[in-house]
């Protein structure tokens, strides 16, 4: 059976009006598209790695498959499972469904994209979860676009060749036979420029004085020596909506003269005991020395 690439005659990734996607990970879609291998997006938590492969399905007009990995998660199940103990229950109440074994072959989100009428993207997300050999239990399905049912003896190969989204937060190292066949980008945390294009698209309207005030305390934070947790994008964006939804003035985010101050409802971006207590220290010791 053909397998056709989902960039064969589809418009190239532009990014699009809900995410905003550097020149660097346009070009990082597009070369996967080409290439017809994985693309493999790491990054910290909260940089939008799941949210890139949303967008890319929604721009090029392709169907999205996700499949979101846990620690138990195993290969198989990406593929397909057998449901040996239904077929014994059935067989013991005399049901006929047991003289077809197919009706107990549960179909996993890689055989669905495979046979899927159209080209998809298939999102494997956080596959640093699972265990070490996760990856490269998948590298000849990935690879061949292909794979073999046992119980019913038949080659399950792809219609259409999925783009493969892979996200991983570095929680693992990852086999170097499954990075040699994906195409590897890193999403850069984003600067203040980027991050206010960011913020745009999800409050348009929010005032340029506040942004800036806001921004400062975020990356202030972000800077912290020591800090064990740093905000993330997703949590810049939970903070700015408690700011607007609290009515939190301008100046509850300045402290005077421009010296640091606790942010209020911090708890958005602080995440631990550890860092609220270094963050409280600075500010103490700021103080300190006016």
């Amino acid at each position: 059976m053909t397998q056709h690439s989902p960039g064969a005659g589809a418009p190239r990734f532009q990014g699009s009006t809900t995410y905003v996607a550097t020149d660097d990970i346009k070009l990082a879609v597009n070369a996967s598209l080409t290439l017809q291998r994985p693309l493999l997006i790491k990054g910290e938590p909260g940089t939008g790695k799941t949210m890139l492969a949303e967008e890319v399905a929604s721009a090029l007009d392709m169907p999205l498959l996700q499949w979101h990995i846990k620690s138990t998660t195993k290969a198989q199940q990406g593929l397909y499972e057998y449901d040996a103990v239904s077929r014994l229950r059935d067989s013991q109440l005399g049901d006929p469904r047991v003289q077809d074994i197919n009706n107990y072959i549960i179909k996993g989100v890689l055989w669905q994209a495979f046979l899927a009428d159209e080209p998809v993207v298939l999102l494997i997300d956080e596959i640093d979860k699972a265990d070490i050999e996760f990856p490269n239990d998948l590298l000849r399905e990935l690879d061949r676009m292909e794979f073999y049912v046992y119980e019913t003896r038949q080659m399950v190969v792809a219609k259409h060749r999925p783009l493969v989204i892979i996200t991983s937060n570095n929680e693992k190292e990852l086999p170097d036979a499954f990075l040699r066949r994906c195409f590897f980008h890193y999403i850069q945390f984003p600067d203040k420029a980027t991050m206010e294009q960011i913020v745009a698209v999800h409050f348009p309207h929010l005032k340029q004085d506040l942004l800036g005030a806001a921004l400062q305390v975020f990356y202030d934070v972000r800077n912290l020596n020591g800090i064990k947790k740093k905000p993330s994008t997703s949590e810049l964006i939970d903070w700015l909506k408690l700011l607007l939804a609290e009515g939190i003035a301008l100046e509850a985010l300045r402290g005077k003269d421009g010296k640091t101050i606790v942010p209020p409802l911090g708890g958005a971006l602080l995440k631990n005991e550890q860092d609220v207590q270094l963050f409280e220290r600075l500010v103490a010791m700021t103080r300190a020395a006016r």
